[in-house]
């Protein structure tokens, strides 16, 4: 494909509108990823898509028969293994609904800022949980529903360390503390060392697979540290917490797509960048691949439609040809042979020999598939007329009578049946054979209803064959 080509397919607007759809979807699994920190697996998927836009460029089939047979099964298998993710991707591509701040919002900012401190003043550990636009029950378990009015004395006393529920997190959603001693998954991507407590870990946890707002009180040095996109952040002071709580909810009521906070303008901008060229890469090297124009030549059967009532094929005539056939490759790798039928119609077909040139009017393809050649590139037929004459009919007798019987007569009625057939074929002496007679059964004369075998260009001259009754007579031997 020359680059003037190139340059029309890719700015037409269904093209544009491919890539973006697929750069939208590259950003939004990086996205994802990143916070999920399933780096590991994901390198190695991209190395196997690497080796097989190599293999599709370079034409290597052992490689490509691989993948082809291996494909669905890696494919579930990557379903099984990136089942969270897969969630997670779908869950913020599709949040874009808020459930607002609260009544309480301005008193709510104010009870947790403050018991915040006051509790990392006093070195007592603590857990605040505010949910963002994604469910989050999934992810918890245990605890105690509270469905109460946050106050500075209530959240106190649940973090008191004798407490029973102090270890666990409050779960603070719609502006009331819903929930409190709730555990919360513990992260699985190793972000933090070892020097944080599970705390961390769990609150690192649930912002790894939500987006959720996790707030942590460390009692052995007293800091606070929010967790929210699969990230930490240290909080410096009473307005840092405040104005990271405040964008939350922000968030929260935002109806739209949600814009990654916490990001740098230009590292937005690469990576979106990034996501369009690996879109456009992918589909010129994969979707082009497919689109190339190749040549493939198939073996296919030939069908003779259409012969008028009164003419016969007649001698030898052509059961196969080989097609030449153009197209994307895509296309021409989802033909198969069975897909594929000559046809020739004979309906204007008259007595004597015909020769029918093969083009594409005689074979159904797929579109943007073009005939170049057949192999014959003509396929010669002899029809006859077909006359109507009266054929005898012959018993077919298998086998011999019982011993001690011998046979008599057979007696055929009728014996004989008007047919049909090519004025040709009554060169040759015609006979109509009745379906097997199996003598060792015969014990006594004997009636038999039998069926009509007739040669392959010889009909009825009625609709259908009838059957003829054959009558066995047979007497002792001697």
């Amino acid at each position: 494909m020359d680059i003037l080509k190139l340059v029309r397919l890719v700015f037409d607007w269904r093209v544009i509108l491919d890539i973006l759809l697929i750069a939208a979807a590259l950003f939004l699994l990086y996205r994802t990823l990143q916070r999920l920190g399933a780096w590991k697996i994901v390198a190695g998927i991209f190395l196997a898509i690497a080796i097989f836009v190599v293999a599709n460029i370079l034409d290597l089939r052992g490689i490509r028969w691989l993948y082809s047979n291996l494909s669905q099964v890696a494919l579930i298998g990557l379903i099984v293994i990136f089942q969270p993710e897969i969630r997670k991707v779908f869950e913020r591509a599709a949040s874009f609904r808020g459930r607002g701040r609260g009544k309480d919002y301005t008193g709510l900012l104010n009870v947790i800022v403050d018991t915040a401190f006051s509790l990392a003043q006093q070195r007592r550990g603590a857990i605040f949980v505010v949910p963002g636009k994604e469910p989050v029950e999934r992810w918890l378990s245990g605890g105690v529903d509270l469905n109460a009015t946050p106050t500075f004395p209530l959240i106190m006393s649940i973090f008191d360390p004798n407490s029973p529920g102090h270890d666990g997190a409050l779960i603070i959603d719609g502006g009331r503390l819903t929930q409190f001693g709730v555990r919360l998954p513990l992260s699985k991507t190793g972000k933090l060392s070892d020097e944080f407590g599970t705390r961390h870990h769990a609150a690192m946890g649930l912002s790894e697979v939500s987006d959720s707002l996790v707030v942590v009180v460390s009692e052995e040095r007293g800091a606070i540290t929010t967790f929210h996109g699969g990230k930490a952040h240290r909080v410096n002071d009473r307005n840092d917490l405040a104005t990271r709580l405040i964008d939350h909810w922000e968030t929260i009521a935002f109806h739209g797509i949600e814009v990654p906070r916490g990001i740098q303008t230009r590292e937005l901008v690469s990576q979106i960048s990034l996501s369009l060229v690996v879109a456009l890469v992918f589909w010129s090297t994969v979707i082009l691949g497919q689109m190339e124009i190749r040549e493939k030549a198939f073996n296919v059967p030939v069908e003779y439609i259409g012969i008028p009532k009164h003419l016969a094929l007649a001698g030898d005539k052509p059961t196969e040809i080989k097609l030449h056939l153009t197209g994307p490759k895509s296309r021409l790798d989802a033909i198969t042979p069975a897909s594929l039928s000559t046809k020739i119609n004979l309906s204007k077909a008259l007595a004597g020999r015909q020769v029918f040139v093969v083009s594409r009017d005689n074979v159904l393809l797929p579109r943007s598939v073009k005939l170049v050649g057949a192999s014959p590139p003509n396929i010669a037929v002899s029809l006859e007329e077909i006359v109507e004459t009266e054929v005898a009919v012959q018993p077919q007798l298998v086998g011999t009578l019982p011993k001690g019987l011998e046979l008599v007569s057979v007696t055929i009625k009728p014996k004989e049946l008007k047919v049909l057939a090519p004025a040709g074929e009554m060169q040759h002496k015609i006979y109509l054979m009745t379906s097997p007679v199996y003598l060792e059964s015969i014990k006594e004369d004997t009636k038999l209803l039998k069926k009509i075998v007739a040669p392959p260009n010889v009909q009825p001259a009625d609709k259908e064959w009838p059957d003829v009754e054959v009558l066995i007579t047979v007497k002792p031997r001697p």
